[in-house]
């Protein structure tokens, strides 16, 4: 990848750089291609990337990505401090704070780095040399740029054109067997199968049980097609409600809480196409090449949409006056834009993407 719009006189280079984003699924994975740019440019700088523990798959193989620092999602006062004493032995010459929440703003602020660079937040950009705005004064930002602006206040020069899809490791040999086996187990033949991811982590991402079964019902009408359904061990009543009321029998396949993050993409890059909610899995999947389908409600995609799936990818929102929307409050308190999406509509979108590559 050689980025467009290189800067003649390179700032000088720092020989290491601490990169956060503690979590979740979809923001790490959307930090990727900034991070992925920012090698490009400057090969030989060390970058460690600091993680919570439950995401470090998303970041644990990268080739940008020298060194993967993976914490507790949460921690005592003594584990903190002495997470900090480690940092400052480090010497990291620069900080990028993705995350901007309290813990990473902290970490930021007292790891001794040379420069600090974060988010103009009310309340804690004081704690950065260089602060860059979150979301701009007009229009809409793609997280995905705002993470690049980031790069770009290390006076770096690069227009958006050069920021490249997501970046995923690769499935190690035994995970891909392990994949290998569980469709072998449940029957899935490549290209043959949906992967619905049934979760939500949040009510305003919540489709409804009801309306997962009623799309995986309609998803294996198809002749010889099956459905995987995906999510964490806190969706497996969900899984067997949806089962249960889809009808239909093995076809509709339950794998919620059965493969970590990685082993999840694997199983997508075998599958025919991804449908479910704008999510972290929504964002996994845009980093194979297989066709999505995803709903939105009071989010936008213009700030969270599927990076770089142009052409591959149906999007279903429906337009409100009050949306977009805080998300945690709904005004109407039944989230209809989300569930004025229908499952027909959602199965509709998939055949038309698997029609169009069959």
């Amino acid at each position: 990848m050689s980025p467009t719009g290189r800067s003649k006189a390179e700032p000088d280079r720092p020989r290491k750089i601490l990169l956060l984003r503690l979590r979740r699924i979809g923001d790490v994975v959307m930090t990727t291609p900034a991070v992925a740019l920012l090698k490009s440019f400057w090969p030989a700088v060390h970058l460690t990337y600091l993680i919570e523990e439950p995401y470090r798959r998303l970041v644990e193989g990268l080739p940008a990505v020298d060194r993967v620092l993976a914490v507790p999602a949460k921690q005592d006062r003594g584990a903190f401090l002495g997470l900090l004493r480690d940092i400052r032995r480090e010497r990291f010459d620069v900080v990028l704070d993705f995350h901007g929440g309290p813990r990473a703003s902290w970490i930021t602020a007292f790891s001794g780095a040379k420069l600090k660079i974060g988010y103009a937040i009310r309340g804690k950009g004081f704690l950065y040399d260089r602060r860059v705005p979150r979301s701009p004064e007009q229009g809409a930002l793609h997280s995905v740029q705002s993470h690049a602006s980031l790069v770009r206040a290390l006076g770096l020069v690069f227009d958006d054109a050069a920021l490249p899809p997501y970046q995923l490791p690769e499935a190690t040999a035994e995970e891909k067997a392990r994949v290998r086996a569980v469709m072998e187990e449940l029957g899935l033949a490549a290209k043959r199968f949906a992967v619905q991811h049934i979760g939500a982590g949040n009510a305003f991402r919540d489709w409804g049980g009801d309306r997962h079964a009623a799309l995986a019902a309609a998803l294996v009408e198809r002749p010889g097609f099956r459905v995987a359904l995906i999510g964490g061990t806190d969706d497996r009543a969900r899984q067997e409600h949806v089962i249960a009321r889809a009808g239909a029998g093995a076809r509709v396949a339950g794998l919620t809480g059965r493969l970590n993050l990685i082993e999840m993409r694997e199983l997508m890059s075998q599958a025919a196409v991804f449908v479910g909610p704008d999510s972290g899995p929504m964002h996994i999947a845009a980093s194979t090449p297989i066709p999505l389908v995803a709903f939105f409600g009071p989010t936008l995609p213009a700030h969270f949409a599927p990076w770089r799936t142009e052409g591959r990818a149906i999007l279903l929102q429906k337009e409100m006056a009050c949306r977009p929307c805080p998300q945690r409050v709904c005004v109407t308190a039944d989230y209809r834009c989300l569930m004025s999406i229908t499952p027909a509509e959602a199965a509709a979108a998939c055949f038309k993407l698997i029609g169009e590559r069959a």
